[in-house]
């Protein structure tokens, strides 16, 4: 492992040191993970990005246009609480 100084401004350093704490493990470990979470998301955005630059709309229109005319199943259904413009429950 390389040694890496890091400047962190005092404010967030002692509220990374309190989460650290409540964690119960260093701040170097609880910095290491968020660094680590933080790249996972960046690589999976990425991902992303790259998969829908190969997609092929026209493709996907195809196989949408197969789908068939039966009625969606009970269990297929959203809940009556449902709201439709959040994409959540109410």
């Amino acid at each position: 492992m390389t040694r890496s100084d890091l400047r962190l401004q005092a404010s967030l350093r002692e509220e990374a040191e309190r989460f650290a704490q409540a964690e119960g493990t260093t701040l170097n470990q609880f910095v290491n993970v968020a660094v680590a979470e933080k790249i996972a998301a960046l690589r999976t955005g990425q991902f992303y990005h790259e998969r829908a630059a190969r997609a092929d709309i026209t493709k996907a229109f195809k196989i949408l246009d197969r789908a068939g005319t039966a009625a969606p199943s009970p269990k297929d259904l959203l809940p009556p609480d449902w709201d439709e413009e959040a994409g959540r429950r109410r």
